[in-house]
């Protein structure tokens, strides 16, 4: 009789196209870790593990097959941190969360940064004596490490490294509440608490340093976040049943899942599937388009373009071969799962050695061909429009008539009404200076003036640029565009470009008027913001070229980018004064509450604009289709998934302040001056919350009367010359969905 499984689901089939590789120098490794674990104090009498415990897990094991090609002691050093890591985990699960000691946690992290100095030949730099294991392992393992790498990696990996310890508290502080994460916010705080972007370091050293020109390029981003989810993802699919069952864990995303969807352990563990699925199709489409387009981009040098492509090459074998080490380490479940990830018989010889036959099938997956197959202009009808929670009062400013009348004489100066893309009626349709009024009802008349014109110049930029660049299949010119517009915006007295077009007035003029009395590093801060936004624009152009729906977390991210959300808040602090210090800004709470706060509004503005796009404007960027497209359902059931999610991320922002905020007070012993502040901007955010929901509401231009009288409106009769511009267009159409640009708060 077969023996029934104890597992609390059958693990899904995994993508998986790339076999793993084991590194000769596994037993150097394993002898070497544990002889070091010893020295540090980790084993015997540590009282979290014995030697039997570093045996049974064998991480000597996971980093032989997730760093195949590295010599001998570069494996064997990089074994040491995974044990550290690892030791470092289950200490502080037996330390602080086990016992609710927020209070010990938090003086235990403060100290490990002191550990890592960015120059270790500095006589100033005093590292202190360690205390416990964690600290000793640490401080060896940085003076080995870091000789060999450079300043830039140095810092993004001591960043890396405090993310990891630090979102601990995170975690612990959902244990003391019993609360589950939401799944955008879980995905978020998975990436810092969970070690991926720290272990992609790692793979930099044992392949190649990625140049410091790219490093925090969009391409090199998203390869770390995919690669990060994917390994997390996975983790939780094999680990749910010591983490969830066994240890009382909250923070896994089978769990969140089966939370969120109010669904079967089972199905939701299909559903972490398909997302980490997902990400790896995310993964690869990165790195065949946009990395070499970036290379050619900025001029990298062959061997700057070699180390990029051996780090991604790197990453891909931390996959596979994590994936390995999770179906052999007695930490995980993984009952049955060793004969299901042998690859069948097939071919074999040149091109058949590292892809499994069924992965082939697998790569041309329903969802991935989806991505690509949708169909634009499908007739949707009006959308129905759900109950949206709204907690907070709005307030209009009353200087909101005065501004609309302001707005027309502005927009025609700057040409935004003689390129054929709006006219009086459209700019009245959106009525900017509403949304103005909503989101900043305590401003003057002229900061409302400087509110509304900025709303007005972002909201016609993003219509600007799927219309003429998108349907011109001109991603060249859009990118020639985005370099025009970031030279509007000087920093330190640079020349300003004579203006070639509405776009290109409308920044240099707003950007006169708000930056003027800035300091350089202030204007340094606000200008990176509208690049993020512009350069959020010419990723919807380069989709919108290949008809690719986005991936669902890919989607969520850049949406906040498109909406403009990093100069809505560069804006907003700036007018905060010093008296916040920007660590907490920085703060893992202050972030969620921001991005609670913008993801609230951007999928409002996705249910109401849902008809708007895909009907009338062929439009691929909106919430609801992406979730259609993901899960391959209806539209029904699509909105009441992301409504849902805008919910959660309602909750979350009112959780964050109720909860996460008086303590991050505490733990900066932030003054009562800084602390007023901060009460100041949760009331700035729910004003813009409450604003945007109303400005939905009030509006034309999302309403089917409005949308049918000027469909023909949405081909231009009349386009823009000059540098950078084509001066002839046929077949053109048009789509945006840019509605809730930034706000001067």
């Amino acid at each position: 009789m077969t023996q029934q499984s104890t597992q609390p689901f059958q693990l899904p089939r995994f993508y998986m196209p790339y076999r793993a590789r084991l590194n000769p120098h596994l037993d150097e490794a394993r002898a070497h870790s544990a002889a070091w674990a010893r020295e540090m104090g980790m084993l015997e009498g540590s009282g979290i593990w014995e030697r039997s415990d570093l045996d049974a897990h064998d991480y000597g094991l996971l980093c032989a097959y997730t760093h195949p090609d590295c010599d001998g002691p570069a494996l064997s050093l990089i074994t040491d941190w995974y044990v550290w890591v690892f030791f470092f985990d289950d200490h502080f699960l037996d330390m602080y969360k086990r016992t609710n000691d927020r209070e010990g946690g938090k003086a235990h992290l403060d100290r490990l940064p002191l550990f890592m100095p960015m120059d270790l030949d500095d006589a100033g730099t005093e590292v202190p004596e360690p205390r416990n294991p964690v600290e000793a392992g640490l401080a060896d393992l940085w003076r080995r490490t870091v000789p060999a790498m450079s300043a830039d990696w140095r810092r993004r990996f001591a960043e890396s490294t405090e993310h990891l310890l630090n979102e601990s508290m995170w975690e612990l502080s959902n244990i003391n509440e019993g609360r589950i994460a939401n799944p955008v916010e879980y995905i978020e705080m998975r990436r810092k608490v969970g070690g991926a972007p720290w272990s992609a370091g790692l793979v930099e050293y044992a392949t190649a340093e990625v140049p410091a020109p790219v490093a925090g390029s969009r391409p090199l981003r998203v390869l770390m976040e995919t690669f990060a989810d994917a390994v997390h993802l996975r983790n939780d699919l094999f680990s749910y049943e010591r983490e969830v069952r066994d240890e009382g864990e909250l923070s896994n995303g089978v769990l969140v899942l089966e939370t969120f969807f109010d669904c079967t352990t089972q199905e939701a563990a299909e559903a972490v599937n398909d997302v980490l699925t997902s990400r790896l199709h995310q993964f690869e489409h990165t790195a065949f388009t946009e990395v070499p387009a970036l290379a050619v981009e900025k001029g990298l040098a062959p061997d700057q373009f070699a180390a990029v492509a051996a780090y991604a090459r790197g990453l891909q074998d931390w996959q596979s071969g994590g994936h390995e080490w999770h179906l052999r380490s007695s930490r995980y479940m993984n009952e049955g799962a060793v004969r299901d990830a042998s690859p069948p018989g097939g071919p074999t010889g040149i091109g058949t050695g590292s892809t499994a036959v069924r992965t082939l099938f697998d790569a041309l997956g329903a969802e991935r061909l989806r991505a690509y197959t949708h169909v634009p202009y499908q007739k949707v009808g009006p959308s129905p429009l759900p109950d949206f929670p709204m907690p907070f009062d709005l307030r209009l400013n009353p200087a909101l008539d005065g501004a609309r009348e302001r707005l027309v004489p502005w927009a025609q100066r700057t040409g935004i009404l003689a390129e054929g893309v709006w006219d009086e009626d459209r700019l009245a349709a959106a009525d900017l200076a509403l949304c103005s009024a909503g989101i900043d009802p305590d401003a003057t008349p002229e900061a409302l003036d400087l509110n509304a014109q900025w709303l007005a110049w972002g909201t016609y930029a993003d219509d600007y640029y799927p219309l003429v660049f998108g349907h011109r299949r001109d991603l060249a010119a859009a990118k020639r565009c985005t370099r025009r517009l970031s030279d509007c915006m000087p920093v330190e007295g640079e020349p300003v470009p004579a203006p070639a077009n509405a776009m290109e007035r409308g920044l240099a003029d707003l950007w006169l008027r708000t930056a003027t009395d800035m300091t350089p590093r202030q204007r340094r801060t606000l200008k990176a913001s509208v690049e993020v936004m512009t350069e959020a624009w010419v990723w919807e152009v380069a989709n919108q070229l290949q008809n690719r729906i986005p991936d669902p977390v890919d989607y969520l991210e850049m949406r906040r980018a498109t909406f403009g959300a990093d100069l809505t808040m560069s804006l907003c602090r700036l007018g905060h004064g010093p008296a916040v210090p920007p660590a907490v800004y920085r703060s893992g709470p202050v972030r969620s509450l921001e991005n609670a706060a913008v993801d609230y509004g951007m999928l409002v503005n996705d249910v109401f604009s849902y008809q708007k796009e895909i009907e009338y404007e062929g439009e691929i960027h909106n919430a609801i289709l992406v979730v259609q497209n993901f899960f391959g359902i209806d539209h029904p059931r699509a909105l009441r998934i992301v409504t849902d999610l805008l919910t959660q991320r309602l909750r979350q922002f009112e959780h964050v302040v109720s909860h996460e905020l008086p303590a991050l007070y505490e733990d900066f012993r932030m003054t009562g001056e800084a602390r007023a502040v901060m009460e100041g901007y949760v009331g700035e955010l729910r004003d813009w919350m409450a604003g945007i929901l109303n400005w939905h509401r009030k509006v034309a231009r999302y309403r089917e009367d409005h949308l049918a009288r000027r469909a023909h409106g949405f081909v231009p009769d009349r386009l823009p010359s000059g540098p950078g511009f084509r001066t002839s267009a046929s077949g053109m159409g048009a789509s945006g969905n840019f509605d809730g640009v930034p706000s001067v708060l």
